[in-house]
């Protein structure tokens, strides 16, 4: 009725295969990324760094909470340090450039966040017809293939 041989060799195989990803990558660790600094400055971040490298998705969702379903739109104080609880006006206030500075991190991760969903990148946007200073819509010195 059993076949202990199929089912040692089963196993075996079974085994071989849930292992094979982890023996594969042994020794094959990754440098963290270097990540652009945020303008000198900014001294401080809203929490200490390992804090707020290990737990920034958590804040960011806090804030969207407060701001966006309870209406709470203060700024945040730290060190005498006013912050507003913004993605945008707030962490790209000092982290200007999302692709030096987010991408880097969350592609050494393998994360996909969804803030992008509904935010833009500042520093991507096309500048080409936006008004320009003196109110008229005459193109802007940007041209679409230097902001990309």
């Amino acid at each position: 009725m059993y076949n202990p041989g199929r089912i040692i060799i089963s196993l075996v195989i079974f085994v071989g295969l849930m292992l094979f990803a982890f023996i594969y990558n042994i020794g094959n660790e990754k440098e963290p990324p270097e990540l652009k600094k945020p303008d000198k400055k900014y001294e401080n971040c809203v929490e200490p760094l390992e804090e707020i490298r290990a737990s920034h998705m958590v804040l960011i969702d806090e804030w969207r909470d407060e701001v966006i379903r309870e209406g709470n739109r203060k700024k945040v104080e730290i060190d005498g340090e006013f912050y507003e609880r913004s993605l945008q006006n707030g962490c790209l206030h000092c982290h200007k450039e999302k692709e030096k500075f987010c991408d880097r991190c969350h592609d050494y991760a393998s994360v996909s966040p969804y803030c992008w969903d509904c935010h833009f990148d500042p520093s991507a946007v096309d500048k080409t017809f936006l008004p320009s200073e003196n109110g008229s819509e005459e193109e802007a010195s940007t041209s679409h293939e230097e902001v990309h």
